[in-house]
């Protein structure tokens, strides 16, 4: 049985809870819900924009995945709750694309603990 969810978070700005980087809404229109410079973010969400979490511990990127439809994907996990999660990278975004070297930073983490 598949389920759709409504997206009802906001694009809005935000500062990043890790790195304090000023983080501006997407131009396309979706939310963003990531830093585009470290890649960390909130625990939110449930289900991606719905904001229903009360947790809002640190989700600290663990690993990225290139998804077939959705390109590459942010893997993260909560450091207060431990709920793992995944977020499409913002690498076209026109005016704050996210940090490639940063995803390939995870990648050649990845790497070393395999």
């Amino acid at each position: 049985m598949s389920r759709r969810f409504t997206v009802s978070g906001t694009n809005s700005a935000f500062i990043c809870a890790h790195c304090g980087t000023e983080v501006l809404p997407l131009s396309n229109g979706s939310v963003r819900n990531h830093c585009p410079q470290c890649l960390h973010s909130l625990h939110l969400d449930i289900f991606p924009g719905d904001r229903a979490s009360d947790c809002g511990g640190l989700l600290v990127p663990i690993a990225v995945e290139q998804h077939p439809k959705k390109g590459w994907m942010i893997v993260s996990r909560c450091a207060a709750c431990g709920h793992v999660g995944r977020n499409k990278a913002a690498l076209d975004d026109p005016v704050q694309p996210d940090n490639f070297e940063a995803l390939l930073a995870i990648s050649a983490q990845m790497a070393r603990w395999r």
